[in-house]
């Protein structure tokens, strides 16, 4: 399942969201590529998603989740990447 949390993480200017999946990186980037959304948003673990396009991947099927629900799912799916692994 692709899981985007509420745009709250402040940026360049911007608010974002994070656009994951609980089950498959490959899963993450098809639905990213079925979006629209470039490879460069892509950290490690999940995807930023600027605020305007926030209603848009909604649109496409992911699962709006509250920003805690979203990191617990990650975790539990081991596909997160911790800050002690991060580059």
């Amino acid at each position: 399942m692709i899981l985007v949390d509420p745009p709250t993480w402040p940026g360049w200017g911007r608010t974002w969201s994070h656009l994951v999946s609980d089950s498959s990186l490959a899963e993450l980037h098809e639905f990213a590529q079925h979006v629209g959304l470039p490879r460069r948003l892509f950290d490690e673990d999940h995807y930023d998603v600027p605020v305007e396009r926030y209603d848009e991947v909604v649109a496409a099927g992911a699962t709006e989740v509250s920003g805690s629900d979203l990191i617990r799912r990650l975790i539990a799916s081991g596909l997160r990447v911790s800050a002690a692994k991060r580059r």
